[in-house]
């Protein structure tokens, strides 16, 4: 393998990537802030609903992966020969050294503290000692390996609330992680279900590797009432299921909900008010966790 190293101008980035990986043959394109490190290093993410500082850096250098020298050497020569990119800078030419990519990329996941004794461990690490209730999740194509505070969020939930709920939801199921933890801690039937069915995949395997039972599928398959309604999304599809949700939730269930920001809590409320009244039980990094009980039935 070998590396064409471009500094580019904040305008050209993106013509300038797209035409390495169109017309020049590269294999992977990269951009880095060709400042950083420096007193002029930018910035580009803020916080939690904060607007976006730039849309690129000020100098970005380019870094493009190519099969073999003589792919790079055309590539550059191809470049630098079309002046509407220019002023276009070739910083490097220089070969990729070998590396073992998965150890590498193994080595950025470790063990997941959730609470007390209940951890995350991919497969390629043993539980930490004291770990008493383990999910082993790799990382994959579904959302939810336990390192995002909104999935963190619900797992202390259900780890501080175990019991054995006759039924449980998991709407929009990513993983199965939060599934995954229901059974852990009790839940006897779990419906898991997302409109990917690439998540439902995800869910089946990782129950297998967790030994555990549930029933995963695409959203029809989630039917009645239930004690427990997980849904870990995003405030604006929370806000449209909010009909459908509330009407999951047996008298007496909770409904947890995650992926919602600080400042998002009130249209939550809003939505869910006329069945439900939500409260915020736990915050993370600008992320919060809305609980509601549906009152029990008459006797």
């Amino acid at each position: 393998m070998h590396e064409l190293v471009l500094r580019v101008g904040e305008d050209r980035v993106e013509a300038v990537s797209d035409a390495l990986v169109d017309d020049a043959g590269a294999l992977s394109v990269s951009v880095e802030d060709a400042d950083a490190g420096t007193p002029d290093e930018q910035a580009l993410f803020g916080e939690p609903g904060e607007p976006v500082p730039a849309a690129g850096w000020a100098r970005s250098t380019l870094r493009a992966l190519f099969e073999t020298e003589a792919d790079a050497d055309r590539a550059a020569a191809w470049l630098l020969a079309r002046p509407q990119w220019q002023p276009l800078h070739l910083q490097a030419l220089q070969p990729v050294p070998d590396e073992d990519w998965v150890r590498l990329t193994q080595s950025q996941f470790a063990p997941v503290a959730v609470s007390l004794g209940f951890w995350i461990v991919p497969s390629w690490h043993e539980p930490p000692d004291g770990a008493t209730t383990v999910i082993r999740l790799d990382p994959g194509l579904a959302f939810g390996t336990g390192t995002h505070p909104t999935t963190r969020m619900c797992l202390r939930w259900i780890a501080a609330h175990a019991q054995a709920w006759p039924r449980v939801l998991d709407y929009g199921c990513g993983s199965g992680i939060l599934a995954i933890a229901a059974a852990k801690f009790g839940a006897q039937v779990i419906d898991a279900v997302d409109i990917d069915p690439a998540a439902v995949v995800s869910t089946r395997e990782n129950a297998r590797t967790n030994a555990v039972v549930l029933r995963a599928g695409l959203p029809d398959h989630a039917l009645g009432a239930y004690p427990l309604v997980l849904a870990n999304i995003l405030a604006t599809p929370l806000k449209l299921l909010a009909p459908l949700l509330t009407a999951h939730v047996a008298p007496g269930g909770h409904l947890v909900l995650a992926g919602v920001l600080e400042r998002q809590a009130d249209e939550l409320r809003l939505a869910y008010s006329p069945a439900l009244d939500l409260a915020v039980l736990d915050r993370e990094d600008g992320w919060i966790l809305l609980v509601a009980q549906r009152a029990a039935g008459p006797a």
